[in-house]
């Protein structure tokens, strides 16, 4: 028989908050955190706007020695895994524990730290590089500086698969308690790639807002008038217990994970499978996982991006999953509010569908004002609603056709 898991603890750092409550709120209330980018010189770009983190002090958790060892992405989830370890009421062991893991992974990982070493390379030569140039650097070295200071020494994994990488990398947490693997898993993602260098690839890309005049409504998921999605950067974590482990020390529980899939469109380097086909299969898969037929869902933590082509296709693709229910189902992107944190992105929305389950409340789509015809479901426009939702499902979907979803119930003891 499968072991049950559960959500004890949640981290996060986002544009809206460097902890979980903020953030929260701010999903609530539909206030974006999105801002002109204040890092560096825009006046030469196209796009002028970012969904940056901001008052951001790695001291205030981690000691300076440490930070200056860490790339800002690893620092976001050093950051939002100190939280969700204190949330979660969990201390590390001082000898190491090989029934505690690590899964967390990046879009991108330490992309100021190459284009600064490869700068410091053309001018200096190898001199110039820093000894921590590639540690720095490293995609996985988030989740090993983690795994480091919590003596964690069960499964690891760093899962690098662009926008749906939060999700994954928490799926496979999942999937590794459930077959007894470990006992405890730190999961998420995180990311920090609003860079020169990363905001101008998505820009030539064609991909995001340009809506400099009003950033605060630049990321309008579903809406008629989007126009691309806004770059965020940040982490979320979560802390995934076996259930027997976590109520033998009396955890709170904020909700169940009881399903996951992904898959891959297997049709375009950046662009969805037609009528969201890939989606649709990666969604049935993981309502088989949970032994769940589609019409007992009551709520979607959407990918909601906010570009043209995946806010319809995924509308198409919970249709095609959810038939005649789909018009029923409560469908919400709190991308409208954070902006589209790439890597992070599933980790802080899984965050987010967890407190759903947990307060009942469900989180508006900031910035739907006039919703577009071909995207016509409940996106609980502009307003929080409060309707105690049972069972979530929370989508990513990123380039290359990755697909990753994750369905979560409200805790049964």
């Amino acid at each position: 028989m499968d072991r049950r898991v559960v959500v004890t603890g949640l981290g996060a750092v986002t544009p809206c908050g460097l902890d979980v409550p903020s953030t929260w709120e701010s999903m609530v209330a539909g206030r974006s955190g999105t801002a002109l980018v204040s890092r560096f010189d825009t006046s030469s770009m196209p796009v002028h706007i970012a969904a940056e983190v901001k008052g951001f002090d790695v001291e205030q958790r981690i000691d300076k020695k440490l930070a200056r060892r860490l790339d800002l992405f690893a620092q976001y989830a050093m950051f939002a895994a100190d939280e969700a370890l204190a949330d979660a009421g969990l201390s590390p062991s001082e000898e190491g524990d090989p029934r505690f893991g690590v899964y967390v992974g990046t879009g991108i990982g330490g992309l100021q730290e190459i284009v600064n070493g490869s700068r410091l390379f053309d001018q200096m030569g190898w001199k110039g590089l820093s000894p921590f140039f590639i540690p720095r650097a490293l995609t996985n070295l988030a989740g090993g500086q983690i795994a480091i200071r919590y003596r964690a020494q069960g499964p690891a994994l760093c899962v690098t698969t662009a926008c749906a990488t939060g999700n994954h990398a928490i799926g496979e947490a999942f999937r590794a308690i459930r077959s007894d693997d470990a006992d405890v898993i730190i999961a998420g993602g995180c990311e920090a790639a609003v860079t020169p260098v990363g905001l101008a690839g998505f820009m030539v890309m064609r991909a995001l807002s340009k809506r400099n005049d009003d950033p605060a409504t630049a990321s309008r998921p579903f809406d008629r008038d989007r126009d691309g999605f806004v770059m965020g950067e940040g982490a979320g974590i979560v802390v995934l217990e076996e259930l027997e482990h976590a109520k033998a020390r009396g955890a709170r529980i904020y909700g169940e994970i009881i399903g996951y899939a992904l898959n891959n469109d297997a049709w375009h380097d950046t662009a969805p499978s037609p009528g969201g086909a890939g989606a649709a299969r990666c969604m049935q898969a993981a309502l088989r996982s949970a032994r769940l037929s589609p019409e007992l869902v009551d709520y979607i933590n959407a990918h909601g991006t906010s570009t043209p082509q995946n806010d319809v296709t995924e509308t198409a693709a919970v249709k095609t999953v959810f038939g005649d229910h789909a018009k029923k189902l409560l469908v919400s992107s709190t991308k409208g509010v954070t902006g589209h944190l790439l890597g992070a992105a599933g980790g802080v929305e899984a965050v987010a569908t967890a407190l759903t389950l947990q307060t009942g409340i469900v989180p508006p789509t900031a910035n739907l004002f006039v919703p577009d015809p071909e995207c016509d479901l409940d996106y609980v426009a502009l307003e929080a609603r409060e309707t105690r939702p049972a069972i979530a499902m929370s989508n990513s979907f990123g380039f290359g056709g990755v697909n990753a979803t994750l369905v979560m119930r409200t805790f049964v003891g």
